[in-house]
């Protein structure tokens, strides 16, 4: 068997070499020749339609280390699976081996002290399940379908972080499989350095097979969608921006451009309060009254509820999927204009435009404190295509790009780590990481010198 190198050229590994490595793990080692080789390979992008020479399915930690070592040992080419969500498909490869976590799925809860440990390949609906059958939570994303751990490793933004910042700001201990197989704890106690560039350096230092979180009282929330016609667009962002700047951190305002079921353009505010239900419903008030609303769907509901609202149609498993993201300061008059003309031009129904806005206690955190430097009021916009026919990815992924050329001149060279295109540029990567890059880089370089880890938005050692 001849598989892809780090390099990009091929290293024959003999069958004796597969057979002694089935025969070390626990879990299983599928080949394209295997039944289940197709499921296996497939990533939540259905765009993304690579095939690895060898797919690691982990039952634990020393699976993880088996695996790690045959393939830094032969220099293999490298991807790591946790919940697959990863919009380049960073979880697979073409021609490699990929560590896929997903039978991984220990949780434990500890309702006293208030944490919970997961391992690496839970899913937030998974966790939270868990949690909330305490009254308990900790900022997750905004899909139930998401990853913990590629989640958390890029920093973790979500319906929590005005409140509970970031989903690193909650993380006490990560465990990893670094390049030389090794396993570590790392917190604030042990491997310091580590634990710091785990908390938003992506996947860049080994393999993260569990994680304990503080957690948090979060039992039923305000939450829901307040709809607007497509021509009301530009009067509800206007008013969207202004009513940010007054968020009290308990509070959650996200804006959307997307489509009916059926194809029709709208506008939205996504709203959420995470504290006593009559408080919220005097705080968004003002929004969920503002302009000619189509439908107000904003309602009291439980987190774990909240944090399935835009899984369908958006986040379903296998839609084929291209987008652009970046983070902005402003929401300029000029940048509305380019997003509803965007809008109006919707090369999919399943595509959106989606405003995520930074604030409270995610921000008041000092941006070298962790990996993770967005640590001031902002936006983060993401423009999403999304369709089913695989045939037509060249239509809808032309809508992104030339849509994206005229909205990057309005935003910032930065991105959320957990955002980056694929085909974005090692400069805004660099831009992303901002004043932490060098310091993550001579980490980088301690762990995992020869860039094993290297399928993600990636730093190089030094």
């Amino acid at each position: 068997m001849k598989i892809v190198a780090l390099d990009g050229t091929h290293v024959g590994v003999g069958i004796s070499e597969i057979v002694a490595l089935r025969s070390s793990v626990r879990g299983n080692v599928v080949l394209a020749a295997d039944a289940d080789y197709e499921n296996a390979r497939r990533v939540w992008n259905g765009n993304v339609d690579r095939r690895p020479a060898l797919i690691v399915r982990c039952n634990g930690v020393s699976d993880v280390q088996f695996a790690v070592a045959f393939a830094s040992s032969r220099g293999l080419l490298l991807s790591v699976r946790g919940g697959g969500h990863s919009a380049p498909g960073y979880g697979t490869n073409e021609g490699g081996m990929v560590i896929d976590l997903s039978s991984m799925k220990g949780i434990s809860v500890d309702p006293v002290y208030r944490t919970a440990r997961a391992e690496g390949g839970v899913l937030w609906r998974e966790f939270d399940a868990a949690t909330q059958a305490h009254g308990l939570a900790t900022t997750g994303g905004t899909v139930s379908n998401t990853g913990v751990a590629g989640l958390t490793l890029g920093g973790g933004l979500g319906w929590l972080m005005g409140k509970h910042g970031a989903t690193v700001d909650n993380l006490i201990t990560a465990e990893i499989v670094t390049a030389d197989g090794e396993f570590r704890r790392t917190n604030t106690m042990q491997n310091v350095d580590l634990f710091w560039a785990l908390r938003g350096g992506g996947g860049n230092f080994g393999v993260v097979t569990a994680l304990e979180f503080q957690l948090h009282p979060v039992t039923q929330v305000l939450g829901g969608l307040v709809l607007h016609a497509l021509e009301d667009a530009s009067a509800m962002l206007q008013f969207y921006r202004d009513f940010c700047a007054k968020l009290p951190d308990e509070a959650e305002a996200y804006a959307a451009l997307l489509t009916t079921p059926d194809g029709v353009p709208m506008a939205a505010m996504l709203l959420g309060y995470n504290g006593p239900i009559k408080e919220g419903e005097r705080l968004l008030a003002s929004a969920r009254q503002f302009g000619r609303p189509v439908a107000d769907l904003v309602t009291p509901i439980s987190y774990g509820a909240r944090q399935t609202l835009v899984d369908a149609p958006n986040a379903e498993y296998g839609l084929h999927r291209y987008w652009r993201s970046a983070f902005s300061g402003e929401i300029s008059d000029e940048l509305i204009k380019v997003m509803i003309d965007g809008a109006a031009r919707f090369s999919s129904p399943l595509s959106a435009l989606f405003l995520f806005y930074l604030h409270g206690a995610i921000t008041r955190i000092p941006e070298t404190q962790t990996a993770f430097g967005a640590r001031r009021a902002q936006w983060d916009l993401d423009a999403i295509g999304q369709w089913t026919d695989g045939a037509e990815s060249c239509r809808h992924i032309s809508w992104v790009r030339e849509l994206w050329g005229r909205l990057e001149p309005h935003l910032q060279a930065s991105a959320y780590i957990n955002h980056i295109a694929a085909d974005d540029q090692p400069e805004k990567i660099r831009a992303s990481f901002g004043a932490n890059y060098q310091r993550l880089r001579a980490i980088k370089s301690v762990y995992d010198k020869a860039n094993l880890f290297r399928l993600n938005s990636n730093i190089p050692p030094t």
